[in-house]
């Protein structure tokens, strides 16, 4: 899609993923008007995108999509011709424990920004572009064997894996009923910097350095595909310039892990960067309480991008994992600000 001298929205990009795409855009892009709209929730950062506020095509609003009023006149304001919808209540946990949240914020908050698209392009879409970006979580837990491609059913097991999907449903709708053109992609875990501590990776890595438990749920054998996320960036930015409109993409990494597997590659390499003795991390690990409805495996089958667009992963799991690493531990300053008293309270409820 070419988006030449046309104004984009991205949802949710002072998020992690968000703030990754938002740069890729306003860096490569220079003659677009890029609109980073974000709410500031807790996983919502500043210091994420601190970098771009000095280019001239970069614009940031803070905003909540659940303001239906707020996000009416937004449209009306600024026309966008595009939005790339990345906002969403993320974390499957806190999903568990507040549903509301999540039905509201990734079901209501995607219709909101739905009727706004609609409403200032009066259904005239010639050059204007809705894509939703999604999880595989939608489509449920696998079996030993198998991967989830674009056309597997959804099949749901958590309140956030729900709302996401209901998101993907209306999103299909509305370009059934109105002839709203859009695409979707659902992403498999990602990781890398500017990634809020509640995530496994990050998670992990603040708890081996201060010498805390590492909380592993039931058995340990849950198997995640994991993608680095400058990739999921680049994956995003080559859909929407060259996706064909109302189709869905997966991406992924190719790249599956237990938990358990990743949290002693992650103890060894830490004790490696941290000048431990070999072992040491590894004896933090805590089995704890499973999570209710908790999924075994995800692995997504990403060949429908890579033969249609081209794309694949830039980086090994062990070349990404190590610029994360690195990252993390050059910048304590920023794991100490996101980590915050309430955001310790939370963690106590959760895992002791």
């Amino acid at each position: 899609m070419d988006q030449s001298n046309k104004k984009v929205l991205i949802t949710g990009g002072a998020g992690f993923i968000g703030s990754h795409v938002v740069r890729l855009f306003v860096t490569k892009h220079p003659d677009y008007a890029i609109y980073n709209l974000d709410a500031l929730t807790y996983a919502g950062n500043l210091e994420n995108i601190k970098d771009l506020e000095s280019f001239g095509n970069y614009n940031f609003i803070k905003a909540d999509i659940n303001e239906a009023d707020s996000i009416k006149k937004l449209f009306l304001e600024h026309e966008f011709d595009a939005v790339i919808h990345l906002a969403a209540e993320s974390h499957v946990d806190r999903s568990i424990t507040n549903p509301n949240d999540f039905i509201e914020t990734n079901v209501l908050g995607t219709a909101n920004l739905l009727n706004a698209f609609r409403e200032v392009h009066k259904d005239a879409y010639e050059g204007k572009l809705f894509y939703h970006v999604s999880t595989d979580e939608v489509y449920g837990s696998l079996g030993k064997t198998g991967l989830f491609t674009e056309t597997t059913s959804y099949d749901p097991q958590s309140p956030y894996a729900s709302s996401k999907a209901a998101s993907d449903h209306i999103v299909r709708a509305y370009g059934n009923t109105y002839g709203l053109p859009f695409v979707i992609s659902n992403c498999s875990n990602n990781y890398g910097a500017n990634q809020f501590p509640e995530k496994l990776i990050p998670l992990f890595i603040n708890n081996i350095k201060q010498s805390k438990p590492l909380p592993v749920y039931g058995d340990g054998n849950y198997t995640r595909d994991w993608l680095y996320v400058e990739d999921h960036a680049i994956a995003i930015d080559q859909i929407f310039h060259q996706g064909t409109v109302g189709e869905t993409y997966n991406i992924g990494g190719f790249n599956e892990w237990t938990n358990l597997n990743l949290i002693k590659l992650l103890c060894q390499l830490m004790d490696e960067k941290l000048d431990r003795p070999k072992g040491n991390s590894e004896k933090l690990i805590t089995y704890v309480k499973d999570r209710a409805g908790h999924d075994r495996r995800y692995a997504i089958d990403a060949n429908k991008i890579n033969k249609e667009l081209g794309w694949k992963p830039s980086v090994t799991f062990e070349e990404g994992l190590e610029k994360t690493l690195d990252w993390y531990l050059a910048n304590d300053e920023w794991l100490k600000n996101v980590t915050t008293g309430a955001y310790q309270d939370y963690y106590d409820k959760m895992y002791s």
